[in-house]
C-alpha cells in the first residue's frame, strides 16, 4: 500500500507510530546530507553523447525518482530497445558516507502518508533522476528483441540522455510513445506467457473514503501502460542476467515455486472470492486470466503474491543456474538503482564485463554481503506493509463491531485458523477448533483496534 486519501487525518498518528516502530529514516543525516549536495554538481566526463535521441519516461504521474527511460530503434525485423538506467554510481563514492548510509537502509521505505528515500532527494528526484528538465547521466542497456521475443545484451554505454518527455501512466496516449512501443510489448508479453512465465503484479490497495465518508480498503487502477512498461525492465533484467552469468558474477533474484500447500490454500481464497479455478488449471494458467481491474480477482492477485516462497538475492556460484519461478528464466534487479541497493552493483557490474574491464573490486566485495543486507531490507519493508494494511484493515471496521460476514477457511494451524472473508479484501485469525480447510463460515467481528493494527472474528454460531 502506497497511497492513502485521509482528509481528516483520522490515520496520520497512527502511521507515525509504525514509523518509530519500524525506525523508519526521518531525512539524512548532515554528513550524508552535504555529500549528496557537492556530488549533485558533478558533470559528466565518462560518457557518450546521447542527447539526441529521443527518450521518455513512464511512471505514475506524480514519480520524480526516475530510474528509467527508453527509446526504441527498429532491427532486421525486430527492435533495440535502448533502456537507460539512472547512472546513481557517478555521484556516489562507493566508500563515502552517501554509500554507508545506503547500505543502512536497502531500500526506499513507502508508506501512505510518503517515501524514505535510499539516496537524498537531491540526487534521487534531482541530479540522478532522468527528468526532462536537463541532460542526466546513464547506463544505457542495447536489448535487441526478435520476433518471437527473445533477448540479447547488444552493448551497455555510459551516456548522457535528455528524456523528451515524462510520460504517466494514466494519461500515455499511442502518439505519446515511440514507434514500435505496441509491437514490441506485444512481443515481450508473448514470450512470457509461452516459456510459463506467472509474473503478478497485482493493484496496489488503498485506503479512500466512500460516500458515506467511511473508510473504505479498495484497489488502485493498475493501467496496461504499466504492464507494458513492466514488460521492458523484465526484458532488460533478463539479458543483464545473460551477460552476467556468461562472465561468471553478478547478484541475482531467485524464487521457488509455491509449494503444494500454498497452492491449495489459494484455491480456497480463490473458493472465498468467488474466482472460478477449474480442478484442472494449475497456479500458472489461473494467473493469466486474472483481471486487476476486478475487486475479487485483485484480492487473489495480492494473495498469490504473498503465498509465494518468496523472491531473495543470491550471488553467482559456479555450476549453478539462478532461477526465478515468476519469470521462468535467470533475472537480476538492474533497473531501479534509485531505489534499491543491489541494483548499483549489478549495473556497474555489467558496464564493465559488457566493455571487456574486470568487475570493480568494491562491486566484486559487494555480491556477497549484499543477500543478507537485502534481505534485512525486504524484511523490514515487508513488516511495514503488513502494519500499515493491518491498520487499513481495522479503519475499514472501525464501528461495524457486531457485524457478521461470510468468510471462507483458507488454512489451520496450532496456532489459528486463517479466513478470507468474501466480501472484503480482509483476512483474519481465529481460534482452530473444528475447523478444516475449505469450510465456509460466518463470523461476528467482535473488536478493532487501529492502533494495534488489529482485528478480531469469532464464529458467528
Amino acid at each position: 500500500m502506497k497511497t492513502l486519501a485521509d482528509p481528516a487525518s483520522i490515520l496520520t498518528r497512527e502511521l507515525a507510530t509504525i514509523r518509530t516502530a519500524f525506525q523508519v529514516p526521518d531525512g539524512f543525516p548532515p554528513a550524508v546530507q552535504a555529500e549528496a549536495e557537492r556530488a549533485a554538481g558533478r558533470l559528466p566526463s565518462d560518457h557518450a553523447d546521447w542527447t539526441d535521441r529521443p527518450f521518455v519516461t513512464l511512471d505514475p504521474a506524480g514519480s520524480t525518482d526516475l530510474d528509467q527511460a527508453f527509446a526504441i530503434d527498429a532491427s532486421e525485423g525486430g527492435f533495440i530497445l535502448h533502456y537507460a538506467i539512472a547512472d546513481i554510481g557517478w555521484f556516489v563514492d562507493p566508500d563515502g558516507p552517501i554509500a554507508d548510509e545506503a547500505w543502512r537502509r536497502g531500500q526506499t521505505l513507502y508508506l501512505p502518508d510518503g517515501k524514505a528515500s535510499l539516496y537524498p532527494p537531491v540526487l534521487s528526484q534531482g541530479a540522478a533522476s532522468l527528468l526532462p528538465d536537463g541532460p542526466r547521466p546513464a547506463v544505457v542497456f542495447s536489448v535487441r528483441v526478435d520476433a518471437d521475443g527473445a533477448v540479447a545484451l547488444d552493448a551497455v554505454t555510459r551516456a548522457v540522455i535528455h528524456s523528451r518527455a515524462k510520460l504517466g501512466y494514466a494519461s500515455v496516449t499511442d502518439a505519446d510513445l515511440p514507434a514500435g512501443f505496441g509491437d514490441l510489448t506485444d512481443r515481450l508479453i508473448r514470450a512470457e506467457a509461452a516459456r510459463g512465465a506467472a509474473r503478478i503484479d497485482p493493484p496496489e490497495q488503498e485506503v479512500a473514503h466512500d460516500a458515506d465518508g467511511r473508510l473504505t480498503l479498495t484497489f488502485r487502477t493498475r493501467h496496461a501502460s504499466e504492464d507494458r512498461n513492466a514488460a521492458l525492465s523484465l526484458a532488460c533484467n533478463m539479458a543483464v542476467a545473460q551477460l552476467l552469468i556468461a562472465h561468471g558474477t553478478g547478484l541475482f533474484r531467485v524464487m521457488d515455486e509455491p509449494d503444494d500447500r500454498a497452492v491449495a490454500r489459494l484455491r480456497l481464497t480463490a473458493r472465498a472470492l468467488g474466482v472460478d479455478w477449474p480442478g484442472s488449471a494449475t497456479l500458472t494458467q489461473i494467473e493469466r486470466t486474472l483481471d486487476p481491474a476486478d475487486p475479487r480477482q485483485a484480492t487473489l492477485m495480492l494473495a498469490i503474491r504473498r503465498a509465494g516462497n518468496g523472491a531473495s538475492f543470491r550471488a553467482f556460484a559456479p555450476g549453478e543456474t539462478p532461477w526465478h519461478a515468476a519469470v521462468a528464466a535467470p533475472y537480476v534487479h538492474a533497473t531501479a538503482p534509485l531505489r534499491r541497493l543491489a541494483d548499483r552493483y549489478v549495473v556497474e557490474a555489467a558496464l564493465a564485463v559488457a566493455n571487456g574491464q574486470a568487475v570493480p573490486t568494491h562491486v566484486a566485495q559487494a555480491f556477497p554481503r549484499l543477500p543478507k543486507a537485502m534481505a534485512r531490507s525486504d524484511s523490514r519493508a515487508g513488516q511495514i506493509d503488513r502494519a500499515v494494511i493491518g491498520m487499513a484493515e481495522a479503519a475499514l471496521l472501525s464501528g461495524r463491531e457486531g457485524e457478521v460476514f461470510d468468510a471462507v477457511v483458507t488454512g489451520v494451524e496450532a496456532r489459528g485458523a486463517d479466513i478470507q472473508l468474501c466480501d472484503l479484501p480482509v483476512t483474519a485469525r481465529l481460534a482452530p477448533a473444528g475447523l478444516t480447510p475449505g469450510d465456509r463460515v460466518t463470523v461476528r467481528l467482535t473488536g478493532t483496534d487501529v492502533s494495534r493494527r488489529s482485528s478480531a472474528f469469532a464464529l458467528a454460531s
